[in-house]
């Protein structure tokens, strides 16, 4: 199931992971394993937030793919299964129109 995960750092902890020099392995770390087909990184509601668009295979990963975040960077977590322009047509497609 393809999925977005947003990622909303604490601004202390993300400040703290850049004066030490392990933001980048860690957001290296997450991109190899949930390998995203797309990431973008910005600020949302005051703090750095990342956007991974990714193929949930297991629900089981979801805690592996959080608790670095949670853990390292005091961060808020969000996931939602997302389509793309296919899939939503084959969505609306299968809804039957009662009158």
């Amino acid at each position: 199931m393809r999925m977005l995960l947003k990622v909303e750092m604490d601004t202390a902890a993300s400040n703290e992971a850049i004066r030490e020099g392990s933001i980048q392995g860690l957001m290296q770390e997450a991109v190899g394993r949930i390998r995203p087909e797309a990431a973008y990184f910005t600020v949302e509601n005051g703090c750095r937030t990342g956007y991974f668009f990714f193929d949930l295979t297991e629900t089981s990963d979801l805690p592996a793919i959080a608790e670095p975040f949670f853990m390292r960077l005091g961060a808020r977590i969000h996931y939602s299964p997302v389509m793309n322009p296919d899939e939503l047509a084959k969505g609306l497609a299968a809804i039957t129109t009662r009158g």
